[in-house]
């Protein structure tokens, strides 16, 4: 009995004190929504949705390393005639949908052991239209590693562009900003180009032709460009001419190059080509006494998703009476090369 009456006393008490405090009952909080990424297939693979937006952002690009091999170049600086390389790379692309069409803006970023980080374009790009700074059509050109089709200026530039584009037919205009030149001291404020592009796509057959105008030097440089699908591989050829050395073409005042890609295996690409240089450039101005011609071999191939590599080796021969001049008529360079893409 003693027992008993004790368990229902303490049962009464807890039950009390369980009633008198009721009123102070804990209640948990509830979590805050939490906004997870979400996948975006509206302008590819790669983009998601910046939270809280309707835009979509994709972030890529690559890690590089190589070797390379410049005959008579490096050793000039004590170093031999290898060099050891890397970089790295970041682009960065942004999409959203407007009544206009597709905003799209990139920035693109690099640093490598030659230098410290610096921008490598940056635009914004809506109905056709491109303006910012970014590669001009100069930057382009055969797919393998012999050509030598672009200005030794580059072809980054600040611009404004208008490209229409139907699919087999495209034409664009820019306007560019052209300036660190040593043709003339730059002092007239008319560092302005002007370049005009024309391309049809037909079957495996597409061609185009470039036309810029440098305003400061009153100069003009031309392209033509074709490519070709052919047996088991892609022929491509391409001529260019320069009224005198300007921005756009300065090393020679004709050139032609050729190639053909041919695709060996799913995974390697092999493609050998040629280049000859009629009238090359030596101080400000074109030399009629000095011709060049230049031969080589790019190997690439794909290892696995991801990662894969780049070989080429080029042979560069100087001729005509300036030749003797030149402290080595002749040149052997190239590299190897290790990539991994993101």
């Amino acid at each position: 009995m003693n027992i008993k009456s004790l368990l229902l006393g303490s049962a009464a008490a807890l039950a009390a004190v369980s009633g008198a405090h009721a009123a102070d009952a804990i209640v948990a909080a509830e979590p805050e929504a939490m906004e997870y990424v979400r996948v975006c297939d509206a302008f590819g693979t790669g983009y998601f949705y910046i939270p809280g937006t309707e835009t979509c952002l994709k972030i890529g690009g690559y890690v590089r390393t190589e070797v390379r091999f410049n005959e008579n170049s490096y050793g000039a600086n004590g170093r031999g005639d290898y060099d050891g390389y890397s970089r790295g790379y970041l682009t960065f692309a942004a999409k959203n949908d407007t009544e206009y069409g597709t905003l799209s803006s990139y920035i693109n970023l690099q640093a490598d052991t030659e230098s410290d980080v610096f921008l490598d374009g940056a635009w914004i790009n809506i109905a056709g239209f491109d303006v910012g700074y970014f590669y001009s059509y100069w930057d382009d050109g055969l797919s393998g590693e012999t050509d030598s089709l672009d200005s030794s200026f580059g072809a980054l530039q600040n611009s404004a562009r208008y490209t229409y584009d139907a699919g087999s037919f495209m034409a664009s205009v820019s306007v560019e900003e052209v300036e660190n030149t040593y043709f003339t001291d730059r002092d007239s404020n008319n560092d302005v180009g002007v370049t005009g592009k024309l391309g049809a796509t037909i079957g495996g057959f597409n061609v185009y032709g470039l036309a810029s105008y440098d305003v400061d030097v009153e100069e003009a440089a031309f392209r033509l460009l074709a490519t070709a699908e052919i047996g088991p591989g892609t022929f491509g050829i391409a001529g260019q001419y320069a009224t005198n050395p300007n921005y756009y073409y300065d090393r020679a005042e004709w050139t032609v190059a050729a190639e053909y890609a041919v695709k060996a295996t799913d995974k390697l690409t092999i493609t050998p080509a040629a280049q000859y240089f009629g009238n090359v450039r030596t101080g400000s101005d074109f030399n009629n006494d000095l011709d060049a011609w230049k031969v080589g071999l790019t190997a690439g191939y794909q290892v696995t998703e991801g990662l894969r590599t780049l070989a080429t080796v080029n042979y560069t021969k100087f001729d005509g009476d300036a030749a003797d001049a030149l402290v080595s008529d002749d040149q052997w360079t190239g590299f190897v090369r290790l990539q991994r893409d993101f």
